[in-house]
């Protein structure tokens, strides 16, 4: 929903940047800044600033900037809405409803009492494993080398052998039957009643992004079947919408994600290190997961069982993952079973090394493929050659499929150009190669120089709206010489306007300005506000450098005034003139501070 403009001020005036920022980001403090390593990418020296003063923050490293909402938003992949309701709950205020009809009342309220029942049920379980009647279930997890960290991160439990033990907690807490049956924790029938769903099972609390319990997925102890169970779908919890350990793995920031298909997997592979690990819950993976995961990363490592069952899935995800737009690398654990058993048995250093090494989705397929084909036979290898030539066709972009070509031919001892000539031919004949255009290397040589020329237009502007938002007193001496129109760059001149407007009103707010904008264009806005002057300590030093910043921008803005004239016209001649005298007026521009 669209919050009203004061209570989204309200809210942000109450969330100091600082103290949240902080609260993922270790700062220190450098002058007037905050700073701290930039948790959107990797850095050793700190070049994250949050200005308190200004409440915004800005990476000189990657670039990203802008406020309170748009880190919650960057951070934790949260939509603006939902980066207001969070910090306006941090801060203890109501939030306005973004539906008040009768119904979506009772939806909300129904979805606030499923959660609270799976919070509840959590922790009866979790307190369950460290009484007598869990003993088993601990003695599972410790066996299967899991700290008493690790359990109490995950929020591991046990639920134990009985009729109603759960349900029967539940209802002391206030909770009815119907509930808890909606939760999928409860079941009934007319010969037991209402009796619980999990009995007998390590349990594994499954959280959605915000931490919240939403299911839970159980592993039976001895023989029983299923040997896996999961809750049901309900309002709160849909399987091909969510992954296990996504609370966690969504704030690793290493550039990739591991999926993998087990708890267990997904639990290990974070004790030993490598949070971005995450799971589908008990099904195939699914687009709706695909997308999901393109919110986070770009680039998915498949870390599945090394069984048939394991590359079947593999092969089905790596065709979702294409789809998605997600580049896929594949795991080769051999000969181990999976992520959990490779780690107890080589150690984290080993599964660094398979990380390194894993598989691009293209000769994971055609290593599989092989074993459809007898490459020691003639007709065997052709065929497997022709197979191979059919998936080259796949890729669309010219310089791609030219490097794949070349490692194909290397790999399988085949000739360059016979292969290359063999995929045009498919290609031509099957129709299945994807149209691409190349760009031309002046193209791209003309953009960068482009790139260059407008960096060395604008960084005079940003420097001197960072001035004016540090020293407000000087927007008169700045407007005595600039327009709002001198600003050459749209969004420049919208944040001028609105920045000047507000400090003749005594009201400028950074963070409300940065608010004002599209999600998009806040980090170039807040970079507008933090571009520093540097060498300014002297007053003939700061009147120096003023007089060069506007002196740069007159300028700038003189010459497209003149690239704007029509020859010919009734004013041309007058407004030449007078663009002279602006430009010979520059030189002998003199600013007292």
């Amino acid at each position: 929903m669209l919050y009203t403009d004061d209570f989204i001020e309200e809210v942000r005036s109450r969330n100091d940047i600082v103290d949240v920022i902080g609260q993922y980001v270790h700062l220190e403090r450098r002058g007037a800044n905050h700073f701290g390593l930039c948790p959107f990418h990797n850095e050793k020296s700190p070049s994250f600033s949050v200005h308190q003063g200004k409440q915004i923050f800005h990476c000189f490293g990657c670039g990203e900037g802008g406020n309170v909402f748009t880190f919650l938003m960057k951070y934790e992949n949260q939509t603006f809405t939902e980066a207001v309701k969070t910090l306006a709950e941090r801060a203890g205020m109501a939030v306005p409803e973004e539906d008040r009809s009768e119904a979506a009342q009772r939806a909300r309220n129904k979805k606030q009492e499923l959660l609270a029942i799976n919070k509840e049920a959590a922790i009866y379980y979790a307190h369950l494993l460290y009484e007598d009647a869990g003993r088993r279930g601990l003695e599972y997890f410790t066996g299967r080398g899991l700290s008493p960290e690790t359990i109490r991160r995950f929020g591991l439990g046990f639920a134990d052998i009985g009729g109603n033990l759960l349900s029967a907690h539940l209802k002391t807490k206030g909770f009815s039957e119907a509930q808890i049956i909606e939760a999928g924790l409860a079941a009934h029938d007319e010969k037991r009643g209402v009796y619980d769903k999990f009995w007998n099972r390590v349990m594994f609390p499954i959280m959605d992004a915000q931490n919240r319990v939403i299911g839970f997925g159980g592993r039976v102890l001895g023989d029983g079947k299923p040997k896996y169970l999961n809750s049901p779908e309900t309002p709160i919890f849909d399987k091909g919408r969510n992954l296990y350990g996504l609370n966690y793995a969504k704030n690793a920031r290493v550039g990739n994600v591991i999926l993998c298909e087990g708890y267990m997997d997904v639990i290990a592979m974070h004790q030993a290190g490598f949070t971005q690990a995450m799971a589908s819950l008990g099904t195939a993976f699914t687009e709706m997961q695909a997308g999901l995961l393109k919110r986070y990363t770009e680039e998915v490592i498949l870390s599945y069982d090394s069984d048939e069952a394991g590359i079947k899935a593999a092969k089905r995800a790596i065709g979702i993952l294409k789809e998605a737009g997600l580049r896929g690398r594949v795991l080769n654990l051999a000969p181990h079973k999976d992520p959990d058993e490779f780690i107890k048995a080589e150690g984290r250093e080993a599964f660094a090394e398979r990380l390194k090494q894993a598989e691009g989705t293209y000769f994971f397929e055609l290593r599989i493929a092989e074993r459809d084909y007898d490459l020691q036979d003639p007709d065997g290898r052709t065929r497997f050659i022709r197979e191979a030539a059919r998936h080259l066709c796949d890729f669309a972009e010219p310089i791609e499929r030219e490097n794949y070509i070349a490692a194909t031919a290397k790999h399988y001892g085949v000739a360059l150009e016979d292969l290359r000539r063999l995929v045009s031919d498919t290609a031509a004949r099957e129709g299945i190669a994807k149209p691409a255009v190349r760009a031309a290397r002046p193209a791209r040589t003309a953009e960068a120089k482009q790139a260059a020329e407008d960096e060395r237009r604008l960084k005079p502007q940003r420097m001197l709206l960072t001035w004016i938002s540090d020293e407000p007193a000087l927007l008169p001496v700045v407007e005595h010489y600039l327009a709002i129109e001198d600003f050459s760059d749209d969004l420049y001149r919208a944040v001028a306007e609105r920045m000047f407007r507000d400090i003749r009103e005594n009201r400028l707010q950074p963070a409300a300005i940065v608010t004002a904008f599209p999600e998009e264009d806040q980090k170039r806005v807040a970079a507008i506000f933090d571009t520093p002057m540097e060498g300014v300590d002297t007053q003939a030093e700061r009147e120096r450098a003023m007089e060069n910043l506007i002196r740069d921008i007159k300028k700038h803005a003189l010459e497209r005034r003149s690239e704007a004239l029509t020859p010919g016209s009734p004013e041309y001649l007058r407004r030449v003139v007078e663009l002279r005298k602006e430009t010979e007026a520059l030189k002998a521009l003199k600013i007292q501070l």
